[in-house]
This record gives C-alpha cells, structure tokens and sequence, in this order.
C-alpha cells in the first residue's frame, strides 16, 4: 500500500528484456539503503519487487502484464521515473490510498503554465472516467493528484510547483502516457452494488 506521496525519482539505467517479461536496472542515490530483495517499491505508481539492489541501485522484473497494462512499454534508458517506498500502519497519509495496482494508461492532451504551478489535461477511457469524480483523488504516475475537473473525453488537474519540481511531472509533454490509478473506493461501491442487485 502507498500514499502517492513521491519520495524521490529514479534514472532508468537499462531496460531488457527477459524472456517474456522486461528486466529494469534502476538508479537513484541512496533512496534503497533500507531496502532488501522481495521489497515492493511503487515504480510511477506500479508496485514492483526488487530483485536485487545496493543503497544506490535496484532491479526490477516487469513481468508481460505489467508491461502490457502500463506505460512502461514506452520507457527506454534515461527515462525518470517517480517512487516511493510502501507505507506503514504509522505512516502519514499525506496523499490517499494507492494500491499500485495500475487500471490503465492516460495520454497527455495539454500543458498550460499558470502563474503558480501548470494544468495539465489528459485523455482518460470511459470505463475509468466513471470512477472519477471532480475534486476526487487520482494517481497518475504514482502521484496522488486531485481532479480539478471532470470532462466528456478526460480530466484536468492542478500542479503545484513543488509536485512540479519533486517528480518526473516536469518531463511530461503532449503526447506522454502515464499510468493511471483511480481511487479503489469508487470500484468497491460499484462492485458492492452490483452484488447487491444480484443477491
């Protein structure tokens, strides 16, 4: 479980593949001293396992799903992606749940620089839109993003300039795919109800 709080980016070094799956070599100093083979981290919000690693380094298996599901078909060495450590029963829950478990891809539509921070529009599929309300909490890359506003073919949201500067955020252009996690509580309603109707 995470927060979509982004507690550091990391350099993709190399990205091969293996066998069916991708094998990702990734670089980012000193964000996995603490951490162990089988530890998940959240990679632009997709929950990975370590492999191996050193304080400084870590490699991941993508296996043919994730890279199927995800935006990670598109990364190539030298691309940045966001990560963040999973929480703990203490920890501060400074954004909102996030599974790490990615619904799907959002295209980037449009950048706008605003005085203070940027909007960004994305293209969002109709089968998430529905799960997306304005002012509801999306993940997109891992980020914990509130939804300015909820529109026929998409959603825009609002960037701080912190948010900004802390993640690959700064590296999006039109065009970008990012990976998109909607909020699990509105696919529990729906389910919940669903069931309901058929009991």
């Amino acid at each position: 479980m995470f927060t979509g709080i982004i507690q550091a980016t990391g350099k993709v070094l190399s990205i091969v593949p293996n066998g069916d799956a991708l094998s990702m070599h990734l670089f980012s100093p000193g964000f996995f001293a603490q951490s162990h083979s089988g530890d998940s981290v959240a990679n632009d919000g997709v929950c990975l396992t370590i492999e191996s690693c050193t304080s400084d380094e870590a490699i991941f298996c993508l296996v043919k799903q994730t890279v199927e599901n995800t935006a990670f078909a598109e990364r190539v060495p030298g691309s940045w992606v966001n990560l963040e450590l999973p929480c703990s029963a203490n920890s501060l829950l400074g954004g909102h749940l996030v599974m790490g478990h990615i619904d799907s891809t959002a295209k980037v539509k449009e950048i706008i620089p605003r005085e203070t921070g940027v909007e960004v529009e994305l293209e969002l599929s109709k089968d998430l839109l529905r799960y997306v309300i304005s002012r509801g909490s999306i993940t997109l890359n891992g980020i914990s993003l509130t939804v300015a506003e909820k529109k026929e073919q998409g959603i825009r949201v609002a960037i701080i300039p912190a948010t900004f500067e802390k993640t690959n955020l700064s590296r999006w252009v039109v065009g970008s795919l990012v990976n998109v996690e909607v909020d699990m509580i509105g696919k529990y309603v729906e389910n919940y109800l669903k069931e309901a109707h058929l009991a």
